[in-house]
């Protein structure tokens, strides 16, 4: 008899092996993600290759399928595959994951659990969709726990600032404190300061009585990708609509905080067309008011990416910016500042194409068949139909297309 001590495998976890060992098959679809991840560790411990892949692909497509599993146990599925050798393509999809929406994760009660080093890995990215104040925050509360603290500041002694500082050495240097104002700043991390390294805490404080003055090579000192909640574009290419706005060029890479010329937008979703319909009316509706926003439009069956700035707005404009009105139907609106766009995918940023405004007073086109429409047909969206035709030529010819399209998604932001 051959006793198989293996402790660290569970029953349930270790029948299936066996199933998969005798019958080589194995059906995972609906087995919970607990057993999954627990047939992942052992698969790669008892080095069954065909098995440790197929485990990994059927927790991939769980974490897909099934966010609110992934969100309620993210920090064990972390921990656990990043100590396995061949996990790195799944551990990049659940990082990537985190990323796009990290408040909904940090703020769970088994955030304090997560990995030192995962951690670290996650402060390193500059694609965190979150206020830098609230990372701040959680890193604090993340550094208590860790180091084993009382809650309340007020009964620490020096021993304990110090165990604090030691916990997070290596993770203060990665927070963007330029992207707090100087009253957050004060307010949030002064009472810090004792575990702070002295020279971080002064090249902060330095940059601030300066103006913001930026690095790119200091993480403290720089800024992360612009925030934008969007399932149509990563935050890189917010980045590069960002310059468009401000009239740089898409590469154009920022060195004071308070240029004049150079102003970070804020991007507020205000209408997704998943959730709230793909319709001219759901449009209307949503998108109304003179006030700057920026469309987004998924083209269906396609990686293709459109969209247009309208620093007036789509619909319901102030007549002071009227232009032209045929039989209160055909109204044009006056602006020089909009643009419209094309990106091959959502990552895309070397085949973008950018044309802006010529023809300042027609715009934009407020009418009734429309949801928006840039420049009387340059752009327009018409129900779930996206049509580019810059016949009248009011638009820069740089796309290039004359087309219509299906709509597959449609995000609205107002841009401050």
């Amino acid at each position: 008899m051959i006793i198989f001590n293996k402790p660290n495998i569970s029953p349930t976890v270790f029948e299936m092996i066996l199933k998969y060992i005798y019958t080589g098959e194995l059906n995972l679809i609906n087995k919970p993600g607990e057993d999954i991840l627990g047939l992942l560790v052992a698969s790669d411990e008892l080095l069954l290759e065909e098995l440790f892949n197929y485990s990994q692909n059927c927790l991939s497509y769980l974490i897909k399928e099934k966010q609110s599993w992934f969100q309620q146990n993210f920090v064990h599925v972390l921990n656990t595959i990043s100590k396995l050798a061949n996990c790195e393509k799944l551990q990049e999809y659940c990082i990537e994951s985190i990323c796009m929406d990290l408040q909904s994760f940090i703020t769970l009660k088994g955030f304090s659990k997560l990995d030192r080093d995962i951690l670290y890995y996650l402060l390193e990215r500059d694609d965190l969709q979150v206020e830098e104040t609230v990372i701040w925050d959680y890193l604090i509360k993340w550094g208590i726990e860790q180091a084993d603290l009382d809650n309340n500041r007020a009964n620490w002694d020096n021993e304990d600032y110090e165990a604090l500082k030691k916990t997070l050495i290596r993770l203060i240097p990665l927070i963007r404190f330029i992207e707090f104002n100087p009253s957050e700043f004060f307010d949030k991390v002064y009472p810090y300061k004792p575990i702070f390294p002295k020279h971080i805490y002064d090249d902060v404080v330095s940059s601030f009585n300066k103006g913001g003055t930026l690095s790119t090579n200091i993480p403290y000192l720089s800024l992360r990708k612009i925030k934008i909640k969007s399932k149509i574009i990563k935050p890189g290419l917010a980045n590069i609509i960002n310059n468009w706005i401000n009239k740089k060029s898409a590469k154009f890479v920022r060195i004071i905080k308070d240029d004049p010329l150079y102003n970070l937008q804020k991007f507020d979703l205000i209408y997704r067309g998943s959730r709230d319909g793909i319709s001219n009316d759901s449009f209307k509706e949503k998108c109304k008011g003179q006030v700057a926003s920026l469309v987004l439009i998924k083209i269906k069956n396609s990686e293709k990416i459109f969209g247009g700035y309208s620093s007036i707005g789509f619909n319901t404009i102030s007549n002071d910016l009227l232009n032209f009105s045929y039989n209160d139907k055909f109204l044009f609106y006056y602006s020089t500042d909009n643009f419209i766009f094309s990106f091959e995918n959502s990552e895309d940023t070397s085949n973008m194409k950018m044309s802006r405004v010529i023809n300042y007073s027609k715009a934009v086109l407020d009418y009734d068949h429309s949801g928006f429409n840039f420049g009387r047909g340059s752009l327009f969206m018409k129900d779930q139909k996206l049509y580019v035709n810059n016949c009248y030529e009011n638009y820069e010819n740089n796309l290039q297309i004359y087309d219509w399209f299906n709509i597959e998604e449609i995000e609205t932001f107002i841009v401050t």
